[in-house]
């Protein structure tokens, strides 16, 4: 029985990922992208996404996202995103590097989101400060967001609304992408560039892959220099038909969708098994996050047992006990949801 809820990102490879990296090891391929594993991925991303796009390869998500936002904001350039967005708390200034200083100008918001109520005070006051404050060049957002829950298309298209009549680009940190679209039960069209995205770090390792991550363009403008931050970056990877090969067997019949429908149907589960134990949830489950608040007792009693998770930042005095994140993976089974959930039980019971 698997016990560690820590992260998705503790999970093997995928057998289709494994097998995918097998076939692409037979022989040889022109270096740097140029082969057949590259160029299919390529043609795949547009027919998953319905449009023309640029798709690159590598290795982390931190490198997607930092590159991401060096393509759309200058040195002296601002990006809003949540306080608690991976970019802000997670990257260790990845993001401020390669943009050459941009300045990330994290926000608060219910849910791990941002808003255009939240933003536009903000946007109006540094263009009245003029050069005394920087530029607002970018928004992210992050989805699923730190604390699991979703933005509504809606809600990405009253950003990109708002962005794009104040000249500010829209990235979106799509490290569990898989996971929001399947919760919102649309295209990836509909979840991205229709709604305004000009480009998506979409992610793959979390979700089945070894270690694979790209940086999708919608706007093709803002890729025009792109390769040439990859590569200075140390991200133009040589042999990438390894990483190509394993987003071409994530994308190719659905794999990534059935493996981000499994883990939130175990979510779910989760979910509902601690409701039933009375125990309150800080948000509602939307993806494969759940953040319930346990008491100290029954957060000892369940890592002495060698369950595995994290205590998770919260306001203090927010919640009458500590909030923790456990988090569903794509391998995960009904049997390692159903354990926990008896061990919570028990557990509550003694203490009672």
């Amino acid at each position: 029985m698997t016990r560690d809820f820590s992260s998705d990102n503790i999970t093997g490879v995928a057998p289709e990922i494994l097998a995918a990296l097998a076939r692409a090891n037979q022989g040889t391929a022109h270096s740097y992208g140029d082969d057949e594993w590259t160029h299919r991925l390529t043609r795949l991303a547009q027919d998953v996404f319905e449009c023309d796009l640029a798709i690159y390869p590598v290795a982390t998500g931190t490198a997607a996202n930092a590159l991401a936002l060096a393509a759309t904001t200058p040195s002296h350039g601002g990006v809003y995103c949540h306080e608690t967005a991976h970019i802000e708390k997670d990257e260790c200034g990845a993001p401020e590097f390669f943009t050459g200083g941009a300045k990330l100008l994290g926000l608060p918001g219910a849910g791990g989101k941002v808003t255009v109520a939240g933003i536009a005070p903000l946007f109006e006051e540094a263009m009245a400060r003029g050069i005394h404050q920087v530029r607002p060049s970018a928004i992210s957002i992050s989805q699923a967001t730190e604390w699991g829950t979703v933005y509504a298309r809606e809600e990405i298209a009253a950003l990109a609304e708002f962005g794009r009549s104040k000249l500010l680009h829209l990235h979106m940190d799509g490290a569990r992408f898989a996971n929001a679209l399947v919760y919102q039960g649309c295209s990836p069209a509909e979840a991205t560039w229709q709604a305004g995205v000009d480009v998506l770090s979409f992610g793959a390792t979390k979700n089945g892959a070894m270690a694979a991550e790209a940086v999708v363009f919608f706007d093709l403008d803002l890729a025009a220099e792109f390769e040439y931050r990859r590569k200075r970056a140390g991200q133009l990877l040589s042999k990438m038909r390894f990483f190509s090969a394993q987003l071409v067997a994530y994308l190719e019949d659905g794999l990534w969708l059935r493996h981000a429908a499994h883990a939130n149907r175990l979510a779910e589960r989760l979910a509902e098994g601690l409701l039933a134990f009375g125990i309150r949830l800080t948000q509602p489950v939307q993806a494969n996050e759940v953040f319930p608040v346990f008491p100290e007792g029954l957060i000892g009693a369940l890592l002495g047992e060698g369950f595995g998770f994290y205590r998770w930042p919260a306001p203090e005095g927010a919640f009458h006990g500590s909030v923790v994140r456990l988090v569903t993976a794509w391998n995960q089974t009904l049997a390692d949801v159903d354990g926990f959930l008896a061990a919570v039980g028990q557990k509550l019971q003694a203490a009672a």
